[in-house]
């Protein structure tokens, strides 16, 4: 199966000229950067002891970020390496301005390109996150004796499935992991059964809080919220978002200062959301737009990434998306760690036992359609009832993850 890998990898790279130039089209790479995906890196290598983490996107980055401002402190790191697939995260990073990281593109997972980005960053330990398996990395990572691990090891019903047709495979990659630190009970069982050797459960990374914010409101837009009712819709797919708009329109009858936020989980859809919300006759306003903000907006939305703790903190009612379709959800701890009451639709297996905690507490319902959306918004509308207990709660547990986490590191890198 290995051997079939190696030859869909390369075949990837010889079609990579045009799968890169449809996706700078689409505004989806970076002009200049993408080249680093093949081999051509724009960062310098700093001597000494390298710590690298890889993630998916945003989320994945987003959930190491309060352990890499703690690792930056270590005087025994000289630099810390973060790489992720996705023009969003890299983004993200910038905002940030942390003093010791740089970040890069991935490179596409042949044997060629993975063994050139070792041998240039030869990296102290390896860190990949969430559920990122890239065989001929981790096994050329091996190959070197360099300490990999993967945190927040997340492994859904779907992906398991897919690696259970290939069970060989999946065991020879797993294996090569030196420690798994899974993000729920359910992920550690699934990563003993696809082989891999050494798991421990310490909890979910996003949990804690960083130290540092990627987000902030003007004054203008803070005033604005300020003298409406308001409600978010956040991480929403498609026809999640008319769904919300239909609320909006509904709820509007009664709340004429209403406004409804949309954050959509994919901003490349804002085009398409903005038609779909102009259907319905309803005032949009785009949060990167130059223009003032007219009294009369309905829908705010934002089209861009690294908003949703502002928006968190001025809005206490949020419906999570992912949730109405069969996405599998997603991850409420940020709105729960803001006090937020969260509405979610029934599909949510892959944060199952985030939301069990948040049921338990009182902070989250299950809605199936517009109607009951609706009801539940304005709902929480009128209450503007908020757990402070959970939100202690989910410090405290964020603070001892985050303590055992870097444990779990610092073992490896002093070894």
């Amino acid at each position: 199966m290995f051997f079939f890998y190696r030859i869909l990898s390369n075949l990837v790279l010889f079609l990579s000229p045009i799968i890169i130039l449809i996706r700078l089209l689409k505004k989806k790479e970076h002009p200049i950067r993408f080249k680093e995906k093949i081999g051509f890196y724009s960062k310098k290598k700093i001597k000494g002891k390298l710590l690298w983490f890889h993630g998916a996107s945003v989320g994945e980055i987003l959930s190491v970020v309060p352990l890499i401002e703690k690792l930056e402190k270590n005087k025994k790191i000289r630099q810390i390496l973060i790489t992720s697939n996705t023009l969003s995260s890299s983004k993200i990073l910038l905002k940030l301005k942390l003093k010791k990281t740089v970040h890069q593109f991935f490179p596409i997972d042949t044997n060629y390109n993975t063994k050139k980005f070792l041998k240039y960053w030869d990296p102290s330990m390896a860190i990949f996150i969430d559920s990122e398996i890239w065989p001929n990395m981790i096994k050329n990572v091996k190959k070197r004796s360099i300490p990999l691990m993967l945190i927040n090891a997340r492994i859904t019903d779907k992906s398991y499935k897919r690696w259970k047709i290939f069970p060989l495979f999946a065991k020879n990659l797993f294996k090569n992991f030196d420690i798994c630190l899974a993000a729920s009970l359910k992920s550690k069982k699934l990563l003993k059964s696809l082989g891999a050797k050494k798991i421990e459960y310490i909890g979910n990374l996003k949990f804690i809080q960083s130290e540092k914010s990627t987000d902030s409101l003007n004054n203008n837009i803070g005033k604005f919220f300020f003298s409406k009712k308001t409600w978010c819709a956040s991480s929403t797919h498609q026809a999640e978002e008319s769904m919300c708009a239909n609320v909006h329109k509904k709820l509007k009858i009664k709340y004429k200062n209403l406004v409804t936020i949309i954050i959509p989980r994919h901003i490349d859809r804002t085009n398409e959301i903005i038609k779909e919300t102009k259907k319905l006759g309803l005032k949009i306003h785009i949060h990167e737009s130059k223009t003032k903000i007219d009294n009369k907006t309905d829908i705010y939305l934002v089209n861009s990434f690294g908003q949703t703790k502002s928006f968190f903190k001025i809005c206490k009612t949020v419906f999570l998306g992912g949730s109405m379709i069969k996405h599998g959800g997603q991850n409420p701890l940020e709105a729960a760690r803001y006090g937020c009451q969260i509405l979610h639709g029934p599909n949510i297996w892959n944060f199952k036992e985030i939301y069990n905690l948040l049921q338990a507490h009182g902070c989250s319902n299950t809605i199936r359609n517009i109607k009951e959306l609706s009801n539940g918004v304005e709902k929480i509308l009128n209450n503007k009832n908020n757990s402070k207990s959970l939100e202690l709660q989910i410090r405290i547990l964020g603070k001892k993850i985050l303590k055992s986490s870097l444990n779990k590191i610092n073992f490896y890198i002093n070894k």
